[in-house]
């Protein structure tokens, strides 16, 4: 490897997201940025480094963290969805995430993560119902029977902008 190749690294990808919130900031934004910082300040952000991850990209209503196990990462998506789910104050507009997690190999640059691992991970998320969290079968192999809540399988899907089709578990 010559040393103007970035150096690599095998990583878990966590990528999560507000659902509409396009749509939310629309109709209040005020309320819907306030509400955002709040899920990030009180659960996200405090779930994410607990649970021995780190948050590597703020993207406007979501987030990218990694983290070096796929239970961890997994485990911390799962206690993310149930506060959030839990929380509900009547007069902070409700955000609802979708979680992806992705384990794969990414490009360091500086602080950030880049490459492949964490472009597969993005579609994921994708795939995630509102308020749900969606695995690569990659993670789906780590975490089988050892996470609180079991995994359905979904089959093969064509996620946008990737060659290969991903085993997806919901």
């Amino acid at each position: 490897m010559t040393t103007d190749q970035p150096r690599r690294r095998l990583a878990v990808i966590f990528a999560a997201d507000v659902v509409g919130f396009s749509r939310l900031a629309e109709a209040n934004e005020a309320g819907a940025l306030a509400a955002l910082g709040a899920l990030r300040r009180s659960v996200v952000d405090p779930a994410v480094s607990g649970a021995g991850g780190r948050i590597f990209k703020a993207t406007g209503d979501g987030v990218l963290a990694e983290f070096a196990s796929p239970v961890e990462a997994v485990g911390c998506a799962i206690a993310i969805q149930r506060r959030v789910e839990l929380d509900s104050d009547p007069d902070v507009p409700r955000l609802v995430l979708r979680i992806g997690i992705h384990v794969g190999d990414v490009a360091l640059d500086g602080d950030d993560l880049l490459g492949d691992g964490v472009n597969v991970a993005v579609r994921v998320e994708g795939e995630a119902p509102p308020g749900g969290i969606a695995l690569s079968q990659d993670v789906w192999r780590f975490v089988d029977g050892k996470t609180e809540i079991a995994f359905e399988d979904r089959g093969e899907r064509r996620l946008k902008n990737i060659a290969r089709p991903l085993r997806i578990f919901v």
